[in-house]
């Protein structure tokens, strides 16, 4: 990485040591390098079209122009280099962290130069007749009807310090992956609402997904983030198989 930052360091010293404009001031100019000479009433420059050293009258210069363009340009090229650097940087601490996540399954919480585990939530799926304690991505018996998925409590015990965190999914199987916001209810947050079909038996599911980025990192390893800002609230991270109520739930609060 170092290697590759010196070269665009000296990419870029050479970029500023190629061709310039040498700029008039009747608005024309004559391409040259940067090593035009400033002489008592001309400037010497060699111009990069014919190939050889030309001289001019200084007064048909505009030097201010000449000097201010190219002090702009070697600005750009070390910005260019400066950002490129940061970004492998960036890269090699991304690469870094990644190698630290442990290999079990679940959701882990960036913190700084910390790597947090999140502790599962026990989910349950609620409906008029009954009560029922939903097993690690394990679907539990369902009846026609009305029910919804929650976990207990009205706030989760994590917090994170970040409105816009991010987390990384090592995921039990190839399942779906999402943000939600929670709904609050007495001693309780709602995950998702279910309503199953009468003959047919299908299921339908509402969750409040909140729109992000995800970005691969390995087998089954995946990097999640809100696209914005999350306003205070209780949220929680979910893996479930689409169509069934098999989910795990990762609860977390944003705000005090």
């Amino acid at each position: 990485m170092r290697s590759r930052i010196a070269i665009l360091l000296l990419l870029a010293t050479a970029a500023f040591g190629a061709n310039i404009r040498l700029y008039l001031k009747d608005g024309d100019f004559q391409a040259t390098r940067d090593d035009y000479q400033v002489l008592s009433d001309r400037v010497r420059y060699y111009s990069t079209e014919r190939g050889e050293w030309e001289e001019i009258p200084l007064e048909l210069v505009d030097l201010d122009r000449t000097k201010k363009a190219a002090s702009d340009r070697q600005a750009t090229i070390e910005a260019d280099a400066k950002a490129q650097a940061e970004e492998d940087t960036a890269i090699r601490e991304e690469e870094k962290r990644v190698t630290q996540i442990p290999t079990a399954p679940g959701a882990y919480f960036i913190n700084g130069d910390d790597l947090v585990a999140l502790k599962a939530a026990e989910g349950k799926y609620v409906s008029d007749k009954k009560r029922t304690v939903l097993k690690v991505l394990s679907p539990v018996p369902l009846v026609p009807g009305k029910g919804t998925v929650e976990i207990d409590g009205e706030s989760a015990s994590f917090r994170v310090p970040d409105a816009r965190p991010e987390f990384y999914f090592r995921l039990a199987n190839e399942d779906r992956f999402e943000i939600i916001k929670l709904a609050p209810k007495k001693n309780a947050r709602v995950v998702e609402e279910i309503r199953i079909q009468a003959v047919v038996n299908e299921i339908e599911e509402k969750q409040q997904k909140i729109p992000n980025f995800k970005k691969a990192e390995g087998d089954l390893l995946f990097k999640i983030w809100p696209e914005k800002s999350l306003e205070p609230g209780e949220y929680a991270l979910i893996e479930f198989t689409e169509g069934k109520v098999e989910l795990q739930v990762w609860d977390f609060r944003v705000g005090k």
